[in-house]
């Protein structure tokens, strides 16, 4: 079962138990699915997306709702900062686990053993091996402190 399939099949099962707060956050994201399938059809490439899309726009949503977060506790919106915070467990569900400090660090030490040692091109390789797998400021940051950049 894909990552969309998935998600439409719990959006079904929401609808069905009343979960109202659910419903809403999967009708939201699938929305989102479908406005990126619509784009990349305007490209005139297959609207179809695969899971790794799928997973980097549930991604985008997991990370609007935490700057969502941030801002409403910088505003004193303890009621909003409890809504979003629903909303992100519901999203985080969803998300591939991502890699730890220890796992990243890992991947960084192979790549620099495969000659990837300058901070450009060790971050390029880093990107692509661990995308969608591994939040992309971590990953600066490790590869900062490994390069001494």
């Amino acid at each position: 079962m894909s990552l969309k399939e998935n998600l439409q099949s719990d959006l079904k099962v929401s609808l069905k138990a009343g979960d109202k707060i659910k419903t809403g956050v999967l009708r939201f994201v699938l929305s989102e699915v479908q406005n990126k399938e619509k784009e990349k059809q305007g490209q005139g490439k297959p609207p179809e997306l695969v899971d790794e899309e799928v997973s980097q726009v549930i991604q985008k949503e997991f990370k609007k709702r935490r700057e969502a977060i941030r801002l409403f506790k910088t505003g004193g919106r303890e009621d909003l900062v409890a809504s979003e915070e629903a909303e992100l467990a519901i999203i985080e569900a969803y998300i591939p686990k991502q890699l730890d400090q220890d796992e990243i660090r890992a991947v960084i030490d192979k790549l620099v053993s495969r000659g990837f040692a300058d901070f450009n091109s060790l971050m390029k390789e880093a990107m692509k091996e661990m995308k969608g797998k591994a939040d992309g400021k971590l990953v600066t940051e490790l590869v900062k402190e490994r390069t001494n950049a």
